[in-house]
């Protein structure tokens, strides 16, 4: 349950502001990226492309903290 009201939160943060979400977007991408390095470029791009929605869905709340992580170190 704490996990559900953690994604929620995060993912309302994400829809409700939009320099978060692009960040968390490319923090989600690279890390993605970075998991799927045997893929081309091209490729990479194809997969993000149909997979976005699932992995920023799956992702928000590790987003959200990463996001929370940097922004104490500023």
């Amino acid at each position: 349950m704490e996990r559900d009201n953690l994604m929620h939160g995060a993912r309302t943060a994400l829809n409700t502001n939009a320099d978060i979400r692009e960040w968390a977007e490319n923090y989600l991408k690279e890390k993605t990226r970075t998991e799927n390095a045997a893929m081309t470029d091209e490729e990479f791009e194809k997969h993000w492309k149909y997979h976005k929605p699932e992995i920023m869905h799956e992702g928000a709340a590790e987003a959200m903290q990463a996001w929370k992580r940097e922004k104490v170190k500023r």
